[in-house]
């Protein structure tokens, strides 16, 4: 009743403000986007749709507020609000009444993403996806380790798009969060008013969605509000540890539709652009006294550039002990080294692709040029699959990552290597031996 009431007030001042013909026609149709949004005793709330509605009804708030007033019988202040400011001010108290808590953190932003040969297909597609959302590479599957930035390129495009299309409503939920979400609604009976909620908005970013696999409710509710959401052009990122035919659990729907968009892979930063986000971080710490020689910040890149939280964790650390340990105003190799003792740690044990790929070429008595090239005579292709399928059973990289490592074959090769010599395993003792011989030699 109050809605019909608002509307016919709205419509008499508007026929009056017309037939007054005081205010241009141009006026008069951007005034047709506007109205009461809320009316008290002394002020009128009035919405308007777009940034020039609200440019006119400022300009002629004067005139408006009279007529406005005249017919009420009272003197009555106008206030004009934009309809994006509305929209997000429900959405908000929307999430409040459903107990859902967006996780969007403001200070992870494109701008402050160090770009590198491991992240920038990632940062141009994200950027992308921010720029349009719904309208390219959706959905958006960001896949890699723990701790090499999926997080915070997903932040970014929701920080993004909430910067620069404010009428969007945007929603970044982690998958263990959703879970629960999942679980107390349904224990409520009230799954379709979730559904509901999440049918509402523009930009859905859920983070290590690999926790949902195995949990048949949440895959059911997920891929409803999936469904929904693409199929309206609503943008959908999620990110995982790995890519989606690798989790397993993971439905084979949901699997086919992650493969339907854009899948793009984050690899652990490496040393040039570790040391560019140690350069970025040190520029933003306020509370360093004193320089840090430029060595080492070399050595802290070798050493920590398996994933971006190691690396700032060392950098945290070698501040830490600048504040309150060190001396000098320059900290130099000798006072790293003194700063972090046994935490340096030794890598020279450290089991890797590339020393897989060596024992692999002694045991077959052939050279890594030769394991990577796209030779297929028998003792190479065996040498090859053997290689891969151990990478993939000692390391547990990504199928991908393993492809890179091998003269850049694709992910359904690597899968078809790891799955013959699983085969032949079983087989033939022959290769069972070959496996134990050359784990024993990587001290496995």
């Amino acid at each position: 009743m109050e809605d019909i009431y608002y509307t016919n007030l709205w419509n008499r001042v508007l026929n009056t403000i017309e037939e007054s013909k005081q205010l241009s026609l141009d006026v008069l149709v951007n005034l047709k986007d506007t109205w009461i949004y809320s009316l008290t005793s002394e002020k009128a709330v009035i919405a308007c749709r777009n940034v020039v509605a609200l440019s006119i009804l400022s300009e002629h708030r004067s005139f408006i507020e009279t007529v406005l007033s005249n017919e009420l019988g009272k003197q009555i202040y106008i206030e004009g609000i934009s309809e994006s400011v509305i929209k997000r001010d429900n959405n908000t108290k929307i999430f409040a009444d459903l107990n859902i808590h967006n996780q969007l953190n403001p200070n992870y932003t494109f701008s402050n993403f160090i770009t590198g040969k491991s992240n920038i297909q990632v940062h141009t597609g994200a950027l992308a996806c921010a720029n349009n959302p719904g309208k390219f590479y959706n959905p958006l599957f960001i896949y890699g380790k723990p701790g090499v930035g999926k997080s915070h390129i997903l932040n970014a495009i929701g920080n993004y798009i909430n910067n620069n299309f404010k009428a969007q409503t945007v929603l970044l939920i982690s998958s263990s969060d959703f879970v629960d979400l999942v679980f107390k609604f349904s224990k409520q009976g009230r799954l379709d008013e979730l559904k509901e909620f999440f049918y509402r908005l523009d930009v859905f970013l859920m983070d290590d969605i690999q926790f949902i696999a195995g949990k048949e409710k949440t895959h059911e509710i997920f891929f409803n509000i999936f469904n929904e959401l693409v199929s309206n052009q609503k943008q959908i990122v999620v990110t995982s540890d790995r890519s989606p035919e690798e989790i397993k659990g993971l439905e084979d729907r949901l699997v086919s539709r992650f493969n339907n968009g854009l899948k793009l892979m984050i690899e652990p930063p490496g040393y040039e652009t570790s040391l560019s986000i140690l350069k970025s971080k040190i520029d933003n710490y306020t509370e360093l006294r004193g320089d840090i020689e430029e060595e080492v910040l070399e050595e802290i890149a070798k050493t920590f550039c398996n994933d971006v939280r190691s690396l700032e964790g060392a950098l945290t650390r070698l501040i830490f002990y600048m504040i309150n340990f060190s001396e000098s105003q320059t900290i130099t190799l000798k006072e790293y080294r003194e700063a972090f003792k046994d935490q340096i740690p030794d890598t020279s044990n450290d089991l890797s692709v590339n020393k897989i790929i060596r024992s692999t070429c002694d045991y077959y008595g052939i050279t890594p040029e030769q394991i990577k090239s796209k030779n297929r005579t028998a003792n190479i292709s065996n040498a090859r699959h053997m290689a891969i399928y151990l990478c993939r059973k000692d390391l547990d990289i990504p199928f991908d990552s393993i492809g890179a490592e091998f003269g850049g074959r694709d992910h359904s090769t690597i899968i078809s290597s790891c799955n013959k010599i699983s085969k032949l395993i079983k087989q033939n003792p022959v290769y069972l031996k070959a496996v134990q011989d050359i784990e024993k030699k990587l001290g496995i």
